[in-house]
């Protein structure tokens, strides 16, 4: 059925999205107005986008231009908030790259903020680094044939139709900057085969409406990226990053019918490969664990580790051998990419550190602890840490022995589960070994 979807999206995409190379735009539309109402949803305004054409840029007139975005709208975040332009049917391009499309979307530069400057609140790079690192993270997707939006690296020139004088950059010249193209949600939802979105009010669970296949390899792309900005209810009891209000974050699912549906992950711009680190780190894990000692490393190593207690062996080594294979386009796919020289390399150690991961038996399946209420404790005869979120979950990573005394061991634990994460009180289990008995560590998880 995947291969079918994957042929279908192969016969079905835009030319828009063919090429890698950065297109140039141009939009001309009342930003000040439409920025002034960010948190008014569905406020719109109407502009001009100038797409390539025979002899030049040719205008589309009336175009209708919406912000956005779960929280990019916010003041905090991006001055120069995300976009969708949608097309006016009666004027809908026929020919040429936009051919057959009614909408896209433009992942903007957000702001004009230093160069390794993250948003204080949710951790974004807001300036113009950002777009094209995550074009490469749509196409690196595609790449390794996991369902997500089609994209392209685009050059943009803003034209402000209602400029103010004395504001940074100049309003009253063209503001030009890197972009990220994305098609219309509609589009790739019809692409992948799928009749329509499933509102995240009607989805349940990946158990009852996702495939296996689809679902690991979904945990394991978002793994490869450095993204914990999702969620996607795996189980009724499943309560990793996600609650009842929010079953599918930053996940669109197409309803391909008879109950099934094919996620779509999309929104990486506070993916770490994007940004380069992740201002939380420290409040749920540590370099001390393990031998990378690289936050890329123990990201990677952190989100893989979780899909132990979700999959079944099999599962995960079907999914394991599914990426292992197309490793060399996705280096290729780096190398050909427009990136910015940090960005080229904070993507090659996110993807080293994938690699190196799963392609090891070893280094996939280490030890983590695998009996129940097992207790994490401060010294080897059992002083108190942590209260009563002692208890360390099955499938934890846990590190090499520290030291060893009769039947207890000092280790290294891994939150992979996120027991304790952002919990001041349990500081001392993310940051410096513990003692556990070594009767409840194994490697055979999950088991043969």
């Amino acid at each position: 059925m995947f291969e079918t979807l994957l042929l279908i999206a192969s016969l079905s995409s835009s030319s828009l999205f063919a090429g890698g190379e950065p297109l140039q735009l141009q939009l001309d539309a009342p930003f000040n107005d439409l920025f002034e109402h960010a948190r008014d949803d569905d406020y719109a305004v109407t502009g001009t986008l100038r797409i390539p054409g025979d002899g030049g840029l040719v205008a589309i007139d009336g175009v209708r231009i919406t912000l956005r975005g779960h929280t990019s709208k916010r003041e905090s975040e991006c001055a120069f908030p995300k976009l969708k332009v949608d097309f006016p049917r009666e004027t809908r391009p026929t020919t040429g790259l936009f051919a057959g499309l009614s909408s896209i979307k433009i992942g903007t530069h957000c702001g004009e903020a230093a160069a390794d400057h993250l948003t204080p609140r949710f951790g974004r790079l807001a300036n113009e680094r950002s777009p094209f690192r995550e074009a490469f993270v749509y196409r690196l997707l595609s790449a390794l044939e996991v369902p997500t939006f089609e994209a392209r690296p685009a050059r943009v020139t803003y034209r402000y139709t209602d400029a103010r004088p004395g504001q940074s950059p100049r309003q009253d010249q063209p503001v030009v900057r890197d972009a990220v193209l994305l098609e219309g949600t509609d589009e790739a939802v019809r692409r992948v085969g799928g009749q329509r979105t499933i509102d995240e009010n009607e989805f349940t669970t990946a158990q009852a409406q996702l495939s296996t296949a689809d679902t690991v390899r979904l945990a394991f792309a978002e793994a490869m990226i450095g993204n914990f900005d999702w969620c996607l209810k795996m189980t009724p009891r499943d309560a990793y990053r996600c609650d009842a209000r929010h079953p599918l974050w930053n996940i669109v699912a197409a309803d391909l019918g008879d109950g099934r549906a094919i996620p779509l992950l999309y929104d990486f711009d506070v993916a770490g490969i994007v940004t380069g680190r992740h201002p939380w780190f420290r409040d749920v894990f540590s370099t001390a664990f393990g031998s990378a000692g690289t936050e890329p490393a123990i990201e990677v190593t952190a989100q893989l580790q979780r899909t132990r207690a979700l999959f079944t062996r099999r599962d995960l080594d079907g999914a394991r051998t599914h990426f292992t294979q197309r490793k060399p386009q996705a280096y290729q796919l780096l190398a050909a990419a427009p990136l910015d020289a940090p960005g080229r390399a904070i993507a090659q150690q996110y993807l080293d550190s994938f690699y190196a991961e799963i392609e090891s038996d070893d280094h996939f399946y280490r030890p983590v602890v695998v009996a129940t209420d097992v207790q994490a404790q401060s010294t080897a005869d059992g002083g108190p840490i942590c209260g009563n979120l002692a208890v360390v979950p099955v499938g934890t990573p846990v590190g090499n022995p520290v030291q060893t005394v009769g039947t207890r061991v000092q280790v290294m634990l891994l939150d992979a589960l996120w027991q304790w994460a952002s919990r001041p009180a349990c500081a001392a289990v993310r940051r410096g070994p513990v003692w556990i008995d070594a009767s409840a560590i194994g490697r055979d998880f999950p088991a043969r």
